[in-house]
C-alpha cells in the first residue's frame, strides 16, 4: 500500500551562507544543508525518504504528524 505522508521541515539560514533543515518529527531526525532553499528542500526530501526506508527495513513504526497541531508563541523578552 502506498500511501502520502506529510513532514514539516524547518529552514534556518546559517551566516555563513546556505539553509539548515530539520525534520521535528523525525526525532532521530533529519538534518541536513543545502546553499539554496530549493536545493535544502531537495535534500530534505532525499534524508527523509532514506531515513523512512531505513524504519520500514527494520520494522519499525513510521512517524507521522497525524494528529499534530501547531502553534506559534510570540514572547516579549527584555534583553
Amino acid at each position: 500500500m502506498v500511501r502520502n505522508l506529510n513532514y514539516r521541515i524547518l529552514l534556518r539560514k546559517e551566516p555563513e551562507g546556505g539553509y539548515t533543515v530539520t525534520v521535528p518529527t523525525l526525532a532521530r531526525a533529519r538534518v541536513t544543508f543545502g546553499e539554496t532553499v530549493e536545493e535544502a528542500i531537495a535534500m530534505a526530501r532525499e534524508a527523509i525518504e532514506l531515513y523512512l526506508e531505513d524504519l520500514r527495513e527494520k520494522g519499525e513504526e513510521i512517524p507521522t504528524e497525524e494528529g499534530l497541531l501547531e502553534y506559534t508563541l510570540t514572547i516579549e523578552a527584555h534583553a
